[in-house]
């Protein structure tokens, strides 16, 4: 089974993902911001990281660069899933090394199917 992680401060967003995923058969986490996603990296190396940016505590930018320094993270998917649509900030992202740029709203459907393509 599939790990994900999904960071998000917005509590509907993270139910609507938590089902949809759970549904189409991951091993789902909920972190509330970065120090969550950390915690859990402690612990267990997932197959994708949904990252929003705008978070409380440390932001999704904060969180990636993080998470590119730990070597046993190398194989994780990071992909950003955020409001925050201007070119500059899907640029910054990119950059950092996120694997993917989402804006939000987004359909559920092409997400999960993009995540499965990046992950077969």
């Amino acid at each position: 089974m599939k790990k994900i992680i999904i960071a998000d401060d917005e509590h509907k967003i993270l139910m609507s993902l938590e089902y949809s995923f759970k549904k189409n058969g991951y091993d789902v986490y909920i972190a509330r911001d970065g120090t969550e996603v950390l915690d859990f990296l402690k612990n267990m190396i997932p197959d994708v990281i949904l990252l929003d940016i705008m978070m409380p505590n440390l932001d999704g930018f904060s969180t990636l660069e993080i998470i590119k320094q730990n070597e046993a993270l190398k194989n994780t998917k990071v992909i950003f899933l955020s409001a925050k649509n201007n070119p500059k900030d899907i640029e910054k992202g990119l950059e950092m090394g996120a694997d993917a740029y989402i804006t939000k709203p987004y359909s559920i459907k092409k997400l999960i199917q993009q995540i499965e393509e990046m992950t077969a």
